[in-house]
């Protein structure tokens, strides 16, 4: 057998990137005995030893969700909204702010997983 690791050796049951920064450091611990120093380390300094150990090369540039200037102006006004419901003082009122926040909180989940 070699002494070469790989992605598929390692028996992974999630991605790297999923892993909590407490399974990275089991799996360097345990499967990878290249990289040294593992438990002084974030995750984002395990992930990037790791990837550099198994020769996965980063993606350029990171996802971003075309909709974020959409959600952050949902989200600001949604903030505004709180507000006036709490300066609000009829029930009816307070009603219908609850009721549209409660719209804009649901359009921006769906706006974020839509990607």
């Amino acid at each position: 057998m070699s002494d070469e690791i790989t992605l598929q050796s390692l028996g992974l049951k999630k991605t790297l990137d999923k892993m909590t920064a407490k399974e990275l450091r089991q799996l360097v611990m345990d499967k990878i005995p290249q990289i040294t120093g593992a438990t002084g380390m974030d995750k984002d300094q395990l992930l990037v030893a790791i990837k550099d150990v198994l020769g996965i090369k980063e993606e350029e540039g990171v996802k971003t969700n075309p909709y974020k200037a959409q959600i952050h102006d949902i989200k600001s006004d949604i903030r505004s909204m709180r507000e006036q419901k709490a300066k609000a003082t009829a029930r009816k009122d307070k009603d219908i702010l609850r009721k549209r926040i409660n719209k804009l909180k649901k359009r921006t989940r769906r706006l974020s997983r839509a990607v």
